[in-house]
């Protein structure tokens, strides 16, 4: 089972993110679960959504702890120590135009898994707003090849209409193209 925790701010998206996430790994003929952490959530304060994500049914109903993925949509959530409980050499896919090399040396991300994609840019340019839960899922997909791609897209055709729709799907594409 892969264990799956985002990082975002109120307004970010990150409920929609695992929420998208889970229907696209069940398109992959995968289980899935996912949830977000309840508490003051308001716009610009720090969030937690989790996923899981499982080839076999999964019983486990408790927050994520010790997570194999970190999805952080907003770097400066990396000075409040959101890595804490991170597998040894797990998984960190960070929303920031800086290098992985420059982020692991600023917030101390040594023995992990570090990858940065600069998802902000291209929402901005894309939707017109620095909403960046569905690029980070193309990341995602590129980064860990959990997710395909194309269940990516058609859970993100699904949640939304018409030209959002549109735009969504084209930063999926594009961040996917993006990330290494």
């Amino acid at each position: 089972m892969k264990e799956i925790r985002f990082h975002g701010r109120g307004g970010q998206g990150s409920v929609t993110a695992v929420e998208i996430l889970a229907v696209a790994a069940f398109k992959d003929g995968k289980y899935s679960q996912a949830f977000p952490k309840f508490g003051p959530e308001r716009r610009g304060a720090p969030v937690e959504a989790y996923c899981r994500i499982d080839d076999k049914f999964i019983n486990l109903r408790t927050q994520i702890y010790e997570p194999d993925i970190l999805v952080v949509l907003n770097e400066s959530l990396l000075e409040i120590g959101i890595t804490k409980g991170l597998k040894k050499g797990g998984t960190i896919i960070i929303n920031s135009s800086k290098s992985p090399e420059e982020l692991t040396k600023q917030y101390g991300l040594n023995g992990f898994d570090v990858h940065s994609v600069d998802v902000t840019s291209k929402a901005v340019e894309i939707l017109g707003a620095n909403i960046v839960n569905t690029g980070i899922l193309g990341a995602f997909s590129k980064v860990t090849g959990l997710v395909s791609l194309n269940s990516i897209i058609a859970a993100t055709d699904e949640k939304f209409s018409g030209d959002l729709k549109e735009k969504n799907v084209n930063l999926v594409k594009t961040v996917y193209e993006m990330a290494k």
